[in-house]
């Protein structure tokens, strides 16, 4: 098996070494840099994300985070977001009011879930469609860990938009929200696998196995 090169993106935003060291458990070899060539030419991109919509973005641009991402895309190489990671990759974040615009990769809205209790923090079961290459082998009353409070409630992309439909995995806390979303060489998750112990290796697992 090929020892797949993967960069975790530091913009100031994230769990960077814990992701490291749950991509390196599951047979990567992983830096951690904000270098653009090196991101732009790695085997798979790894976008986490922590804290604020806006914050994250502002971090990402610094860096030029979003023109990678895009080359990458544009050129059919794989990008995985984590958490505010994968909010980020859609058009816009709202919170406190305050709109931001986000990578616009697909579009639909990040806004605050409406629960009884924020933030959704601990470990949740997702619903994947069939055919998800990122939950393939994985049991369905499997649990990963979530920590937010902001999320996609409603998926805007639909047939006959021009695009192929993407895979959706769907969770709930209060409310249905995108827990997870493959998207030929884009995927991205709301939960953090680096922090999901054997569910989340099983997960990243199988992301390093889509990497050509």
């Amino acid at each position: 098996m090929v020892v797949k090169n993967i960069v975790v993106l530091d913009y100031g935003s994230g769990n960077l070494r814990s992701a490291e060291r749950a991509l390196a458990r599951v047979g990567a070899n992983v830096t951690v840099t904000s270098d653009f060539d090196a991101a732009l030419e790695c085997d798979g991109l790894v976008v986490p994300g922590v804290g604020a919509f806006e914050a994250c973005m502002a971090g990402l641009k610094s860096v030029y985070g979003e023109r990678i991402i895009g080359r990458r895309l544009a050129g059919g190489r794989p990008v995985l977001g984590i958490c505010v990671g994968m909010q980020i990759l859609f058009a816009r974040g709202v919170e406190h009011g305050v709109e931001t615009e986000g990578c616009g990769e697909w579009p639909g809205t990040v806004e605050r879930l409406d629960a009884p209790v924020l933030p959704h923090m601990g470990w949740n079961t997702v619903k994947a469609p069939a055919g998800s290459a990122l939950f393939a082998g994985i049991d369905e009353a499997t649990r990963f860990y979530f920590v937010h409070s902001y999320g996609v409630r409603e998926w805007e992309l639909h047939p006959g938009d021009g695009f192929a439909e993407p895979l959706v995995t769907w969770a709930e806390h209060g409310v249905p929200f995108v827990a997870a979303v493959e998207n030929g060489p884009l995927m991205a998750t709301q939960f953090h696998p680096e922090k999901s112990g054997d569910a989340g290796a099983a997960l990243l697992s199988n992301w390093l196995g889509t990497l050509e």
